[in-house]
């Protein structure tokens, strides 16, 4: 999980989240009794334009609805994961709370602590992306609603990709490794990269773990905890050769994300020529750095040659909303009030969020947003960072693991071996 808390200062706008009731012991009129009715909603909107707009959510609401009142907490991400964890510890969950799928929401599944949406919220669940709702549904049933969706890819310069007589994207493995080599032939350094913070390099395993085995490789693994497997191997085998290429900055392993000399900063000032990362990357590259304007371009993780994954699946994250188990009816109706197409068309516009409901692209303004949320509505799949989609020690285990192959310290058999025996000891 670490990888909101590196970005959180810059991009906290692009995740949501809410959190409430049975946090502080105040009592809540029952639903439909006629007395006033709390809804204790905690956020992670602390930041514009998003804080804004979830406020005048919660006003706009209780305005229609005399006897509700939504109680508006936002909270900063961290501390927000903090709170949750002890509120969870103690068998209790809030009205209504953040959730960013995965690993997390399945042992709030597994404790009871959530509902099940999947009938409540059948009449308009159909109005989200696939993509969008995958991260949250657990053994084929729906445990919370999406709000934001992002995912992962290569932002490049157009410029430095011209200089080194590269006339197009790479679609493939191979053509992006000849890629790395051509940026290197002319001088430029390929690839920016946070080697500290570990995070970003496990987006090249997982990218190429999902490429070669498929989403189904991914999932299973999750399940057989076996991260053994050919894919596994595979992934890190390819990124070795990738790393042995030196196609990263001069002390990258000392390199943070979002500092004036980090990651972030090597792309948004022309030093580097692509960076693997979330949607938020133009934001960041432009408060770390210069930003690149018109050079700045984007393309998706190639497709490996002879992988079962498609080049269409995605991988990324967003923000979702969860409702505690013994929430007011309230709680529902609000989140489907925020999820009506012209609130939701409202946020998007803003460039708070990304769109999770069908039709909603055209809302996003940004025209290097515009293209992430082109191509997550035509997402064949979907797959959660693994750092969330796994419970919480085999996220971290990947990280770890992944970033001392890429320093050169551990044989992608030593990583896949490592992986494993976290997985099946948790």
């Amino acid at each position: 999980m670490g990888r909101r808390s590196a970005a959180a200062l810059v991009a906290a706008t692009l995740l949501l989240g809410g959190c409430g009731g049975g946090g502080d012991g105040e009592p809540k009129a029952a639903s439909g009794s006629g007395g006033k009715v709390t809804v204790e909603w905690w956020n992670i909107g602390t930041t514009e334009p998003l804080k804004s707009f979830l406020a005048r959510m919660a006003t706009e609401y209780q305005k229609q609805h005399p006897n509700v009142v939504i109680k508006n907490l936002p909270i900063e991400n961290e501390a927000f994961k903090a709170r949750m964890t002890t509120l969870n510890q103690s068998g209790k969950t809030p009205d209504l709370f953040t959730t960013w799928g995965g690993g997390v929401l399945k042992q709030q599944v597994d404790a009871g602590l959530v509902k099940d949406l999947s009938a409540d919220a059948s009449s308009w669940m159909g109005s989200f992306t696939p993509a969008a709702v995958q991260p949250y549904q657990v053994d084929g049933k729906t445990y919370a609603i999406p709000a934001d969706i992002g995912m992962v890819g290569f932002w490049y310069n157009k410029a430095l990709f011209a200089k080194a007589g590269v006339t197009e994207p790479p679609a493939t493995w191979s053509a992006y490794v000849d890629t790395v080599k051509k940026l290197k032939a002319a001088g430029i350094t390929p690839i920016a990269l946070a080697g500290k913070e570990k995070w970003p390099g496990h987006y090249y395993w997982a990218y190429l773990a999902m490429r070669i085995g498929g989403l189904a490789a991914l999932q299973q693994a999750a399940t057989d905890h076996d991260f053994t497997k050919p894919p596994f191997v595979e992934a890190g085998r390819r990124l070795k050769e990738l790393a042995d290429l030196d196609p990263f900055q001069k002390g990258f392993l000392g390199a943070a994300y979002n500092t004036p000399d980090g990651q972030a900063a090597l792309v948004g000032n022309g030093k580097a020529a692509m960076e693997l990362m979330g949607q938020w990357a133009p934001s960041v590259e432009n408060e770390a750095g210069k930003g690149l304007g018109d050079d700045l371009g984007f393309f998706p993780f190639p497709a490996v040659e002879g992988g079962a994954g498609k080049a269409t699946d995605a991988f990324g994250g967003g923000g979702g909303y969860a409702i505690g188990v013994d929430a007011p009816a309230e709680a529902l109706d609000f989140l489907k009030f925020m999820s009506e197409p012209k609130n939701h068309r409202d946020v998007v516009a803003s460039g708070a969020v990304l769109p999770v409901l069908k039709g909603a692209e055209d809302a996003v303004k940004d025209p290097n947003l515009a293209t992430v949320a082109k191509a997550l509505s035509s997402a064949s799949g979907f797959q959660l960072y693994l750092d969330q989609a796994y419970p919480p020690a085999v996220g971290q285990e990947v990280n770890d693991s992944v970033a001392e192959l890429i320093a050169g310290k551990k044989t992608p058999e030593q990583v896949a071996q490592a992986i494993t025996e976290t997985a099946k000891s948790e």
